[in-house]
């Protein structure tokens, strides 16, 4: 069975981009923002599940409306539980997929940004959590097209605060340092599991 390396990080903080890194080292990654997205897609499954729970969710084409589910969840969190505890299931067959298809991976690296709020931390190894000072991530997201200030601190709250992350993470890397330095990081971590089979608790 392959080892399971988690990897989370709050918005802005260059999650995607490390999971690139391990990416092109040969490491298998499991995309859960991927999934996702395959899931809403014509045919994917999502938007009849969807659509039993918010009428007209499922869109012409056979995807899921994002626009609708958007508008449905707006200031009802109830509404927003709903609709992730509908989808979570869809989103663990998934990821089991993906783990029975690299299952003769000695690694394989697990890039899930709601990691710690679906208690996905259970079913890894160990967890790398990628962070940054809170205004280097606040100036990233920012600059992305259409982000205002209040999105933001709306994607904040339903996040765990970085702090927590850190202080339960196995490893933790700075991406502040730029991508020399994290590029660093990953080979350092690789070289440890290459040489113990394990990735052990270290943090800075």
């Amino acid at each position: 069975m392959s080892f399971r390396l988690g990897l989370t990080g709050s918005i802005g903080m260059g999650k995607s981009a490390t999971a690139e890194m391990f990416r092109k080292r040969g490491i298998p990654v499991y995309d859960a923002d991927a999934a996702v997205a395959e899931l809403y897609a014509p045919g994917g499954g999502a938007a009849p599940v969807l659509e039993a729970l918010i009428p007209g969710a499922a869109a012409p084409d056979g995807s899921a409306d994002r626009e609708v589910l958007r508008k449905a969840v707006l200031g009802n969190p109830e509404m927003l539980k709903r609709l992730e505890a509908a989808i979570h299931p869809l989103v663990l067959a998934k990821r089991a997929e993906f783990l029975a298809a690299n299952r003769a991976a000695p690694l394989v690296l697990l890039d899930i940004p709601l990691l710690y709020e679906t208690g996905s931390e259970q079913e890894m190894e160990a967890v790398l959590v990628v962070s940054a000072p809170a205004e280097v991530q606040r100036a990233r997201v920012l600059a992305r097209p259409g982000m205002t200030p209040e999105r933001f601190e709306a994607i904040l709250a339903r996040q765990t605060p970085d702090a927590e992350k850190r202080a339960r993470a196995d490893r933790v890397l700075d991406t502040s340092r730029g991508f020399p330095a994290a590029e660093a990081e990953v080979e350092a971590i690789l070289d440890q599991f290459r040489a113990t089979g394990r990735i052990s608790q270290e943090k800075p």
